[in-house]
């Protein structure tokens, strides 16, 4: 069996980081359908927004103590002292735009939840329900965004979201298995691809 250091990764996640290789070989790119984990991605990269993923990856534990285990309904309905009191918080990113934002994501959801009956049929919908696979050979190969980005930032943007950009959206596409952006010489790729 090979050490997790012996298996080729994507070259963001490197061995030497606990972190973001536990990140890359358990969560990144795996189709998820669980509506508060994708609300909770959505949110995570929201805040990541002229950060690194590192640094939100580090803290999300206590983003999931801040924010009610990302329960939709639960952040919703959160008070403007609540959210205030979040900025006090070295555990997050004390930006008032992106703390505020997370309120207004989940009351975005909920309406979205009300008309389509899940997130998680809402965003796949884009994909047409099944996870887009790319054959990138090199990390200078993958995109920011693409058309399909484009298109999932215009359409959350008209229903009320905050910091979901193109750059966000493709990110969130990659992180939750609707695009498998794992190259192909990553020992994810297979498995994230369904074995395809």
């Amino acid at each position: 069996m090979s050490k997790p250091s012996d298996l080729p990764r994507c070259h963001w996640a490197i061995s030497s980081d606990a972190l973001m290789c536990h990140y890359h070989d358990t969560e990144w790119g795996t189709p998820l359908h669980d509506d508060r984990a994708l609300f909770e991605f959505l949110c995570l990269e929201g805040a990541q927004a002229g950060l690194s993923w590192r640094t939100v990856l580090a803290k999300r534990e206590n983003y999931r103590k801040a924010f009610h285990n990302f329960e939709i309904a639960r952040v919703a309905a959160m008070k403007d002292r609540e959210l205030e009191k979040l900025l006090l918080d070295p555990g997050i990113i004390r930006n008032r735009l992106k703390v505020t934002a997370t309120r207004d994501n989940a009351i975005a959801t909920l309406k979205l939840i009300e008309e389509f009956g899940s997130l998680d049929v809402y965003l796949w919908s884009f994909v047409d329900g099944k996870p887009l696979v790319n054959r990138w050979r090199d990390k200078g190969e993958v995109p920011a965004s693409t058309e399909l980005s484009d298109r999932m930032s215009k359409a959350l943007k008209k229903r009320g979201f905050r910091f979901v950009g193109t750059t966000i959206c493709y990110s969130l596409l990659q992180a939750t298995g609707m695009i498998n952006d794992h190259l192909v010489g990553c020992f994810r790729h297979k498995v994230c691809s369904g074995g395809r």
